[in-house]
């Protein structure tokens, strides 16, 4: 037996959990089954529609334990197997049960440099948990997550796959979770680039509700 069988780098997953979906819930309405053959007619095989067709199966179960996995490839037309693999790919889909608000720090190269551990070590330490842990009152999950592609406003931060907070501070985290506590999600925020103060005069978004200003990312305190 392969040594990766026996001492596994991550823990593999049963066979056969035991469902966390009752079966009398556990389908498609036509309406929902219509949009997802519409995602398949876009592309010229069914398989690239299965990230949009996950996406629409976690909107309606909360999150993707294996048999709504199953339930979505049996819909979209392909193996299990092809999407449960896209289904673990990306942190942005949920297979456990989440809080409802998920926090995602970014702790990729950048991000990390520039105080993403000391922010994810904040959240954890007013929160009272630990990453990968939720809130004892089902409110806040947290998460270390690869890139999010906002490198030049590091340290940053997603929140329950929505909008982006960016420049983070410790005062800006207080800020934000206690937004969070009053069901106050932020707003979606546009970065003025340094080309556009000199060239533009201001941020070249219009329709963003909230913009901020470019300010050069910090040094972290402490680098993990």
């Amino acid at each position: 037996m392969a040594d990766f069988i026996k001492h596994p780098v991550v823990e593999l997953p049963e066979r056969d959990p035991e469902p966390s979906v009752p079966a009398d819930r556990l389908f498609f309405s036509e309406e929902e089954k219509a949009r997802i053959a519409t995602y398949v007619s876009r592309y010229p095989t069914a398989d690239g529609a299965i990230m949009r067709a996950l996406w629409l199966a976690q909107e309606k179960f909360g999150w993707l334990p294996p048999e709504v996995i199953r339930l979505t490839a049996d819909t979209v037309g392909i193996p299990y197997s092809q999407a449960y693999g896209v289904a673990t790919f990306y942190s942005q889909y949920y297979k456990r049960k989440m809080g409802t608000h998920v926090l995602d720090v970014c702790t990729c190269f950048s991000c990390q440099v520039c105080g993403g551990y000391d922010m994810l070590h904040h959240l954890e330490k007013k929160l009272g948990i630990r990453k990968g842990e939720t809130t004892p009152d089902g409110r806040f999950t947290i998460q270390e997550v690869e890139c999010l592609g906002a490198c030049g406003s590091a340290p940053m931060m997603q929140v329950t796959n929505g909008p982006y907070v960016m420049n983070l501070t410790e005062e800006k985290l207080d800020t934000l979770v206690d937004a969070l506590q009053e069901g106050r999600m932020p707003p979606f925020a546009s970065v003025t680039l340094p080309q556009d103060q000199d060239e533009m005069g201001g941020n070249r978004r219009s329709d963003a509700p909230s913009q901020e200003i470019y300010q050069a990312p910090p040094v972290s305190q402490t680098i993990r």
